[in-house]
């Protein structure tokens, strides 16, 4: 499979509309059944109310890629939160207004075509492994605003019994630590190792260092976030540097765990903070070879940031509803390297 941009929709046989639903922002777009890249929306902002502005969002949004695209066959949607698998019933989000929304039915029922909702770090891992990868064994993690991860096992999506598995950002590696995670919990993964976490770190740093790179660059310790870190750390500032190197040693104890537990073949790392590339990954990666099991008589996975970027989120929600209507019919993919789900 390939990525291409753009083709026209004649070109493409086989297409679905791909969307995510983050806690900021709706991302979409028309993916064929190879990968291409038929049409990428504008971003908008995710509604900050409740579930009925989203789901208004996202009907004006399909009615509009419809309109354009006529031939879609399937739509995908990767939601932030709790997703009940095939249901799409998503139960809670702890950065989204909606709460025990069914949206795959009512999107069904809205537009008359097969829909799939599930967990917005699922597609992206789906994502990762048909168009990118091709690994059997492999775990994607997306770290931005939260921490979300998504499972492939023998070639397939884990989700667990109900569908609300692999939540791997809310794995607890600091349970003695100062920080409370947005879920509720004292140290999850997601409380130590995200773009939130990096800008309360630089926070921490610049009101201890007030005449420091970071607070000056802010205006101010209040001021930091995870982007006033990075653009001082680009500067060499070495107190930037070192909280990237303490975002990273989180990291690693929790690729450690992974590896510890499902023996992976590769980690794929994505997400708006990934893009820091060897900042983080290095400091990773050196923890990570620190605390795995045995980590000296084994064959260690490869850590790399993602291939797809952040848009893996909703290509992988199209190329999922096509893979999932093809596994009732015929499997127009070609694909033998992972399966489609069932």
């Amino acid at each position: 499979m390939t990525l291409q941009d753009p083709l026209h929709a004649t070109d493409c046989p086989g297409q679905a509309i791909g969307l995510d639903v983050g806690g900021t922002k709706i991302a979409g777009g028309v993916v064929a059944a190879d990968g291409t890249i038929v049409e990428r929306m504008p971003m908008i902002p995710t509604p900050p109310d409740d579930e009925t502005g989203t789901l208004t969002a996202l009907r004006r949004i399909i009615d509009e890629l419809r309109a354009r695209h006529p031939d879609v066959e399937a739509i995908g949607v990767g939601a932030a939160g709790l997703v009940e698998w095939p249901e799409g019933f998503i139960r809670w989000a702890p950065n989204n207004a909606y709460r025990a929304l069914p949206l795959r039915r009512l999107l069904q029922d809205a537009t008359g075509l097969p829909v799939v909702v599930d967990n917005d770090a699922n597609t992206a891992a789906w994502a990762e492994a048909r168009l990118g990868a091709s690994a059997s064994y492999m775990a994607f993690l997306t770290i931005g605003t939260g921490f979300g991860g998504g499972l492939i096992l023998d070639g397939q999506l884990y989700r667990g019994t109900t569908g609300i598995g692999a939540e791997v950002g809310h794995m607890i590696v600091d349970p003695s630590g100062p920080y409370v995670c947005g879920c509720g919990s004292v140290g999850c993964l997601e409380a130590v190792a995200t773009g939130t976490a990096l800008g309360r770190y630089g926070q921490e740093a610049a009101a201890a260092e007030p005449g420091g790179l970071l607070a000056e660059l802010a205006g101010g310790a209040v001021n930091v976030t995870g982007k006033t870190v990075f653009m001082a750390a680009q500067a060499g500032d070495e107190t930037a540097r070192s909280l990237f190197e303490k975002l990273g040693y989180w990291l690693g104890i929790g690729i450690a765990s992974l590896v510890n537990v499902f023996d992976f073949e590769l980690i794929v790392v994505g997400g708006g903070v990934a893009d820091v590339g060897d900042l983080l990954l290095g400091p990773a990666r050196a923890s990570f070879e620190q605390f795995v099991f045995a980590g000296a008589h084994r064959r260690l996975p490869s850590i790399v940031s993602a291939h797809l970027g952040p848009e893996a989120g909703w290509i992988g929600s199209a190329i999922l509803a096509l893979d999932h209507e093809d596994s009732k019919g015929v499997d127009r993919t070609g694909m033998a390297a992972v399966a489609a789900p069932v």
